[in-house]
C-alpha cells in the first residue's frame, strides 16, 4: 500500500517541485500534475506528485495521517478527528469529495 503525503512547494524547477512535508524534503516529480509554483499544496505518493489540493485537504490527510500513526504507536483514540469522515458526509458532500 502506498499512502500520499501532503507537501507543500517550496521551490520549482522544469518538471520537478521541492516539497516540505511532514518533517522531510523531497525534490518531486510534478509530471501528473503540471505546473505549480511555490505554496502550492501537493499529495506526494513516494517522489510523485499525484494530485494539487488545498491547503485545508492537506490538513485533512494530515489529522488522517496522524491518527493512523498513533493507532499504529498504540494511542487510545478519542475526541473529535478534526474532520468528517466520509461516512458521515451527504450524498453532495461526497460528489465534492469525489470530483467531476
Amino acid at each position: 500500500m502506498c499512502i500520499g503525503i501532503p507537501m507543500q512547494v517550496t521551490a520549482v524547477e522544469p518538471g520537478h517541485a521541492v516539497c516540505e512535508g511532514r518533517g522531510e524534503r523531497r525534490r518531486v516529480n510534478t509530471a501528473l500534475v503540471g505546473d505549480v509554483a511555490p505554496g502550492d499544496w501537493l499529495l506526494v505518493f513516494l517522489s510523485d506528485a499525484r494530485e494539487c489540493i488545498d491547503a485545508a485537504r492537506a490538513s485533512e490527510v494530515n489529522a488522517t495521517l496522524d491518527l493512523v500513526l498513533g493507532a499504529m504507536q498504540g494511542d487510545v483514540l478519542s475526541g473529535d478527528a478534526g474532520f468528517e469522515l466520509p461516512s458521515r458526509m451527504s450524498a453532495e458532500q461526497l460528489r465534492q469529495l469525489a470530483g467531476p
